[in-house]
């Protein structure tokens, strides 16, 4: 009989494409393969995050086995294209069904909702253990952002998805301590030693070239160095609130001494670029999704950054740009929950502000005191990366999957 393989990692994105979806799974597979597990990955076919040309729909790379899966691909932009790249990738994915059983467990996440059936399937069949990743808690985050109503289709589908998965599951991940907290009180089916919390995290770059930084050409609209330079990179969705920071703008338009800038994607893109054409804001500057070293320039140049997460979403989702923020070395306004993980983080390290969701006031004096006092804005800064290093490096949040991946696949 042949010998089953220890992990197969089961996720829409991956190596070589760039968004964090693709990075932590890869990330997270190469740390289990260096440390001697067998690991394997079926993932999508890249498309729209990827610059190599030419990538195989089989390869063998850093240790890891790679099988690549076409699929229907739509436009992410809106809720329908989304719902048929899910569908189409993970009817790809039963198409290899039988597959998995050539392995002792599978690491399964929570993008798209509905591919965990996938690995709920196979731990009933082949009694394979499933580890279950929670970037976004479904259906709660989608009914909470109005994007589907509780008594839809797929609000009960994800529902009926989510009993069989708390039912079978070995491990479930959760990203922070509130996303851990809302688990216990409302899936009765998992106990507490199943939930492991392992944040997220960013690669250590701690490249702070500013002059090199301010060369770099697509940011020659801002030459100011002397300026408050107010960053929001990443996800501009559904779950993110940008009307604090917004209205906060519209106050400050006229202020010379601070500038903004946005660089990603997501559905509320528009409705900024439209804000900021209407209302004339000069000073604020809007990028496409920015990575590589011209997102590392972009840090460089950030003198304080801006996270955020909607009224009703603590415990459901954990903003992933948090962290490369926090390897920068600068300080961060949290525009969410004062309750939730990153505030406290921030509060109780002096690393930055939290301010509640629609409270401008509180936004625009947070800036102005790190506009002001430089020795604090330091001070922060230094806060924000010992904080990284202390809990949200790479090698931290790896080595916390490798001790459990060790601790199931012991557990006989």
């Amino acid at each position: 009989m042949k010998k089953k393989k220890d992990i197969l990692f089961l996720c829409q994105f991956f190596y070589p494409e760039y968004i964090s979806s693709a990075t932590l799974p890869y990330d997270t597979a190469k740390a289990l393969s260096q440390e001697g597990f067998s690991v394997g990955v079926l993932c999508g076919y890249p498309k729209e995050y990827n610059d190599s040309k030419n990538v195989l729909l089989k390869e063998n790379h850093d240790g890891i086995e790679i099988r690549r899966l076409k699929y229907l691909q739509m436009k992410r932009s809106n809720f329908l294209g989304r719902l048929i790249n899910y569908f189409s990738f993970t009817a790809s994915v039963i198409t290899r069904f039988f597959s998995i059983r050539n392995y002792k467990s599978i690491i399964v996440y929570s993008n798209p909702p509905i591919l965990p059936m996938v690995a709920t399937l196979a731990s009933k069949v082949f009694g394979t253990k499933m580890i279950f990743v929670s970037y976004d808690i479904y259906p709660e985050i989608a009914i909470r952002t109005n994007m589907i109503s509780e008594s839809s289709v797929i609000s009960k589908t994800m529902r009926f998805i989510n009993r069989s998965l708390y039912k079978n599951v070995t491990k479930v991940v959760a990203l922070s301590y509130d996303m851990k907290k809302f688990l216990i009180s409302h899936r009765s089916q998992l106990n507490e030693k199943q939930i492991v919390v392992i944040p997220n995290w960013y690669e250590d770059r701690p490249n702070c070239d500013i002059e090199s930084s301010y060369s770099n050409t697509i940011f020659e609209n801002i030459k100011a160095k002397e300026k408050l330079v107010i960053s929001y990179f990443g996800n501009m969705g559904t779950a993110q609130d940008i009307n604090t920071l917004i209205d906060a703008m519209k106050i400050m338009k006229n202020d010379s001494d601070v500038s903004f800038i946005f660089a990603g994607h997501g559905n509320k893109l528009p409705f900024l670029k439209d804000v900021v054409q209407k209302e004339e804001l000069k000073n604020v500057f809007i990028y496409d999704f920015l990575r590589g070293q011209d997102f590392q320039d972009a840090l460089n140049i950030s003198d304080v950054f801006v996270v955020s997460l909607d009224s009703g979403l603590t415990g459901l989702a954990v903003p992933s740009k948090t962290y490369s923020y926090l390897m920068a070395g600068k300080p961060i306004i949290s525009i969410m929950s004062k309750y939730a993980d990153i505030s406290q983080d921030l509060i109780n390290n002096e690393a930055g502000y939290s301010v509640e969701v629609g409270d401008v006031s509180s936004l625009i004096t947070a800036i102005n005191s790190i506009k002001n006092n430089q020795e604090k804005r330091i001070l922060m800064g230094q806060n924000s990366r010992n904080l990284y290093k202390e809990k949200y490096t790479t090698e931290k949040s790896t080595s916390k999957y490798v001790e459990m991946m060790r601790e199931v696949l012991e557990d006989k």
